[in-house]
Parts: C-alpha cells; structure tokens; sequence
C-alpha cells in the first residue's frame, strides 16, 4: 500500500474525483502496512506513531501546508449544498462570505509548516483527509434521518434525539445528541444535515437555510453567537449530533475500507470504534 492508493479509497468512498483544498497528502510514502489515523494527529502523534512502529500517520482536521493555508477554498462546498437546499445561489454566495474572509485572515497567518516539517525530519509518511470523510458522514446521517421521519409531518425534536440515540454511533458514547435551540416538543420541520462544509457557515448560512423552508438543522456543533442570533431570531431548531462520534462515522468507513485492502490501522484521537 501507499499514500496515493489511500488517499485514492477515501476519495471513491466520497465520490470525488480529486483531492478537496482541506485534503492532501503531506509526506508520501510506500509499503505501508501500518496505519494510524485520528482527528487531530500532529508532532506528538508523529513520534507516538514512530515509537510504536507505524508506517503512516492520518489526520482528519487540516494540519499542514495548503490544507490550512487554502482551507476558506474548501468552504465553497457550502454554496452547492444551499442551492440543494433552496437558496438561490447568488444569495448563498453572499451568506457565505463574511465567514469565509474571517476564515481565511486567520488561516493565511497559521505556521502550516509546523506539523508538515515534523514529519518530514520523520521521514513519516502523512495524510490530512478532511471532507471526504464529512462528505461520507453527512449522507449517512442524512439518509437514515430521511428514511426515519419522510412520513412523519409532526416529527418533534425528542423524535430525532430519541433516533439519533439509538443508533450505534452515538450509544454509550461520553458526548450525546442534544437540542441546542430548540425544545423537546417543538415541530422539527424539514430536516437538514450540516456535517461537510470545512467549517460552520455562520449566521447568515444558518438563516439563509431556514428562511428556505429548513426547520431542523443538525450539526456537530454550533457557535455561540450563532446559537445566540437564531434563538433571538427564533427562526428555526438547532440540533447536535456530538463532533467526535460523527466525525468517526466517515472516518470508520474509510478505515474499513483500507482494513479490506490488508492494511493495519489503529483509531485514536477522536475516532471512537
């Protein structure tokens, strides 16, 4: 195994065709047979990974080089996924931009090389997979919340928590789904799945979704000055489905794949299996 045919799976598995901004491979490398993978792997990862006798180490959030320099670009998936949802694409454009230009300011003035450098003193191969990974978990939650409420007009919040709970995701995990705007008897509405978009969108995204007819959106997390402005707003419901036990929903299907392809992997930092 190597870098490129890693990278490759999780890319099928997403259904894309070339490597998003958020996603690359950092340092790449050959006969790998070995593999540890996490949501934050950086320097002390690396030398964890080197002390046990890894062949490869695997990000999920963005560390290194262009996938923190370029990461506002990779928002720009948030525009197709608002237009699906009903927005006009000129006016998901727009709502889009106040926290893509904050996000940028702050990436373009990160150490990107922090981490890469790390890993190339190594000699240890390296891979950041971002929204491949999202991707893969945003339609799973989304589908099975489709295929659970599409003939139930009077869904209430309780109704997706209770669903969300029972599946094996989220059983048994420390961080559980919870309303975060919202109360238990309130209508859901149309439900929305927000889990791919390199970052939270911001108020004017949130409110561009519900002003389209959204009544639920489910995400792993919030802002609070997002939460803050819909509860003022008391426009729609906010629910999370907490980030690390849905961030490992993509991240595992990617793992089980390479496990097909003979590699070894260990889950750490986040992925809970």
């Amino acid at each position: 195994m190597n870098t490129n045919k890693l990278m490759n799976t999780a890319l099928k598995l997403a259904k894309l065709d070339k490597m998003p901004y958020d996603t690359n491979i950092i340092v790449e490398g050959k006969n790998i047979k070995k593999v540890l993978i996490g949501i934050d792997m950086e320097t002390p990862e690396l030398l964890l990974a080197q002390q046990l006798g890894y062949d490869c180490v695997v990000s999920h959030h963005p560390k290194a080089d262009s996938c923190i320099v370029d990461f506002a670009k990779v928002m720009d998936v948030q525009i197709q996924r608002m237009v699906k949802a009903g927005v006009p694409i000129n006016r998901a454009q727009k709502a889009l931009k106040k926290k893509q230009a904050s996000i940028d300011l702050g990436s373009h003035a990160s150490n990107y090389d922090r981490v890469s450098s790390a890993a190339r003193l190594m000699n240890m191969p390296y891979l950041n997979i971002h929204i491949p990974a999202d991707f893969i978990t945003e339609e799973i939650v989304q589908s099975r919340l489709d295929k659970a409420f599409l003939h139930k007009p009077e869904t209430k919040l309780k109704d997706i928590i209770n669903e969300l709970k029972s599946w094996k995701y989220y059983q048994n995990k420390i961080a559980q789904p919870l309303i975060r705007v919202g109360s238990n008897d309130d209508y859901a509405g149309r439900i929305e799945v927000l889990m791919a978009g390199g970052t939270n969108g911001g108020i004017d995204v949130y409110k561009s979704y519900f002003q389209a007819g959204v009544g639920t959106i489910i995400a792993m997390h919030v802002p609070e000055d997002v939460k803050k402005a819909v509860i003022e707003q008391n426009i729609g419901n906010i629910i999370i489905a907490p980030h690390m036990p849905s961030d490992s929903i993509g991240l595992l299907e990617i793992v089980k794949a390479w496990r097909k392809q003979g590699v070894e992997v260990t889950c750490m930092s986040g992925i809970i299996e």
